[in-house]
């Protein structure tokens, strides 16, 4: 939570949490003064960063100093800590007590015994692992034994390492979160080394025959298979360690600009045990796979044909590089056709109707000078020459902060469902763009108003009123008239149906100023009149605004890096893939060298050389593209079903990528057919 921090002539709004006195024990956060179990003691004590330290006593000692927290009370600093790792799960510069918030917010204290509120987090530290199971099964039916048990509800544990990665669940049960992301690009990851290893196979055998005497002259010198094929192994896990130091290195240049991709602070602890045990299991498992091939297809020569300069390969011996290449090709096609459709989702969420306009609406914390002068603070906002309409409420429009039960005529007895509640004031819907289709919206003109409801189109499809206005709707135990029906508006997830929705008159449950500016007007001198009205009305604060569309837009934060990174991996890929194919086309003209002599002499022109040797290729392609195609298909199938709302996967996708494939494939091969078809034919014929 923001809140204002004073200290002499300086105004700050920093991010700072109420705690309970044992935050520091069980978190351990390290403090620069002062001791974790007596810090936070006094009520009135607040703990601040060191960089806030630095910003509000610069030069100074800031122990037993006082700052002013939101013009409401000051506060003793009685300790510091160390500035919080940027990688940290909870964010904040200052800590306030838990039985300070109780002393200045009556709402705290009433709802502390509430226990359908579920507002406020609590954390719990165990003794040890073992308890866990026994803990959970103490507090599973808590909420039943208090009271709550209208529906089934069971308490559980989280474990906070898993909070990061294991975020969403489903009925109680984890149900992923961020390790979908991690596992999708561990995957993309695992191809990309499986291509690169493909790649070594093929740029391995493909120059056999410059290695075939080395065996011949080995293996008639005593050298038996085993030792020969330990010399391979160990010359790939060789190469496999260069490039892991390269690797290492590319990456430590690469980090910054990754880093700024991601907006992560991401670096590479080499002091750790586990890097250094991945990556050797890493190098090992590399050079395995990239030299098993290699070192069998090698090892096998037979030393008497070698040594007179014949290898019989025999008519099947290329099948094993083509599938190879066909499974490049795949991996390739996958995730070309996977970064397409990514992007189609996302296109579709982006463009979906949001039900309200989100041009030119701005929101701005509730504070309580607002609370104080709001309402003159709204009539001189419209009179400002620069505001169309202003309404507060609970939360922006492009938030959920609070859901309910709500009761109607007729419902199921065994049907709960949950409602996005928002407590709005006068001018909400005009404000916000919002069309009412049946009824109206709060209103000024009517006295009762706090006693009313409004509803969206999704609740009354739920509820299934044929004639909804002047309904009495149950909430909270009490009656509330229904008097209007809106369009459904997307304010949470993007990627599902707008939920039910109720609106309810509430001026006392205020969390956010929200501005409609005038259409037509310069940005920044409509900004700058607004804050000139904030200034005289709010003081006491420094005037900090958000953009509706730039708050909607952080909700594709991750999956826009998901399509960056997607991408990336994808041109990587066919630029290893191609590599790929370079190595086995050139295995191929030096092959079919004497082939291309004799078809010279006979009169083959170099065009029908070039279609002679593509055309296998082509083949290789069209394999891949018939296997890939409907593998693709059932992958993203199953991807795009997590979302209510997305794509249908269009046909034209498969034809044109395998098209894309088949022609980056012919423009490598065909650059080596016809270098190996404008070769002079009396240099490959001089020896027969």
């Amino acid at each position: 939570m923001q809140h204002l921090l004073t200290v002499g002539e300086k105004r700050i709004v920093q991010k700072g949490y109420y705690v309970s006195e044992e935050f520091l024990e069980m978190f351990e956060y390290e403090l620069l003064h002062g001791s974790p179990d007596i810090v936070l003691d006094d009520p009135k004590s607040i703990v601040i960063t060191e960089t806030l330290a630095g910003i509000l006593f610069p030069g100074e000692d800031p122990i037993n100093k006082t700052v002013r927290v939101n013009d409401e009370g000051n506060l003793k600093v009685t300790g510091v800590l160390k500035d919080l790792p940027t990688n940290s799960s909870m964010e904040f510069e200052f800590l306030m007590t838990w039985k300070y918030r109780e002393s200045i917010s009556p709402w705290v204290v009433r709802n502390s015994t509430n226990w359908g509120n579920y507002s406020f987090q609590v954390y719990v530290e165990l003794n040890n692992d073992e308890d866990e199971v026994a803990v959970e099964e103490r507090i599973k039916t808590m909420l039943a034994e208090n009271g709550e048990d209208d529906i089934p509800r069971e308490l559980y544990l989280h474990p906070l390492l898993r909070w990061r990665l294991h975020s969403n669940f489903e009925n109680g049960k984890e149900a992923g979160g961020m390790s979908d992301y991690v596992q999708l690009f561990t995957a993309i990851a695992f191809l990309i080394i499986l291509i690169a290893c493909i790649n070594f196979m093929n740029l391995a055998t493909a120059r056999s025959e410059r290695r075939a005497r080395e065996v011949g002259i080995r293996k008639s010198l005593g050298s038996n298979r085993g030792q020969l094929i330990s010399q391979f192994f160990g010359e790939s896990i060789i190469i496999s360690f260069l490039a892991f130091v390269f690797a290492i290195l590319l990456a430590q240049l690469a980090l910054p600009a990754y880093n700024n991709l991601v907006e992560k602070q991401l670096f590479i602890d080499y002091s750790s045990l586990q890097f250094w045990m991945i990556s050797l299991a890493a190098i090992l498992l590399t050079g395995i796979i990239a030299g098993s091939y290699p070192a069998l297809y090698l090892s096998s020569f037979s030393p008497i044909k070698t040594l007179k300069g014949r290898i019989s390969t025999g008519k099947n011996a290329s099948t094993p590089r083509k599938v190879l290449v066909i499974l490049q090709f795949g991996f390739s096609i996958i995730l070309m056709i996977s970064t397409v459709v990514i992007i189609q989702q996302i296109d579709l969420v982006k463009n979906r109707e949001l039900g309200y306009k989100q041009d030119n609406l701005i929101s701005v914390y509730w504070t309580d000078q607002i609370q104080q002068n709001w309402d003159v603070l709204k009539q001189d906002l419209l009179q400002s020459g620069a505001v169309e309409s202003v309404t507060s409420s609970n939360s922006e429009i492009t938030q959920i902060n609070s859901n309910n039960f709500l009761g109607w005529p007729g419902k199921p007895e065994n049907l709960r469902v949950i409602f996005t509640t928002i407590a709005a004031n006068y001018d909400y819907c005009q404000t916000m763009g919002i069309k009412v289709l049946q009824g109206r919206d709060f209103s000024d003109d009517f006295t009762s108003d706090t006693s009313s409801i409004v509803i969206n189109k999704a609740a009354l499809d739920l509820m299934g009123l044929e004639d909804p206005i002047g309904t009495n709707l149950d909430l909270w135990g009490g009656k509330k008239k229904l008097i209007g029906v809106v369009d459904d508006v997307l304010m949470g997830s993007p990627y599902e149906e707008v939920k039910p929705m109720f609106m309810i008159m509430d001026p006392d449950w205020v969390g956010v100023v929200t501005i409609r500016l005038k259409a037509g007007m310069e940005l920044e001198q409509s900004l700058a009149t607004v804050e000139d009205v904030f200034d005289i009305h709010n003081s006491a604060y420094p005037f900090e605004y958000r953009f509706a569309d730039a708050e909607f837009e952080q909700k594709f934060a991750t999956i826009n890096l998901t399509i960056k990174l997607s991408t990336l991996f994808a041109i990587l890929a066919a630029i290893i893939t191609g590599l790929g194919l370079f190595g086995l086309a050139s295995y191929m003209a030096e092959q079919r060298t004497k082939e291309i002599g004799i078809r010279k002499v006979l009169g083959a022109s170099i065009m029908s050389l070039v279609s002679l040797m593509s055309k296998d290729f082509s083949k290789l392609v069209i394999v891949a593209f018939l296997l890939a195609a409907p593998f693709s298909w059932y992958i993203l199938s199953l991807y795009l079903e997590r979302y209510p709302i997305h794509v249908n996967i269009q046909w034209w996708i498969f034809p044109v990528t395998g098209l894309l494939a088949l022609v980056f494939a012919l423009g490598i091969v065909s650059n080596q057919a016809r270098r190996a078809a404008a070769a002079n034919p009396v240099q490959s014929l001089r020896t027969e």
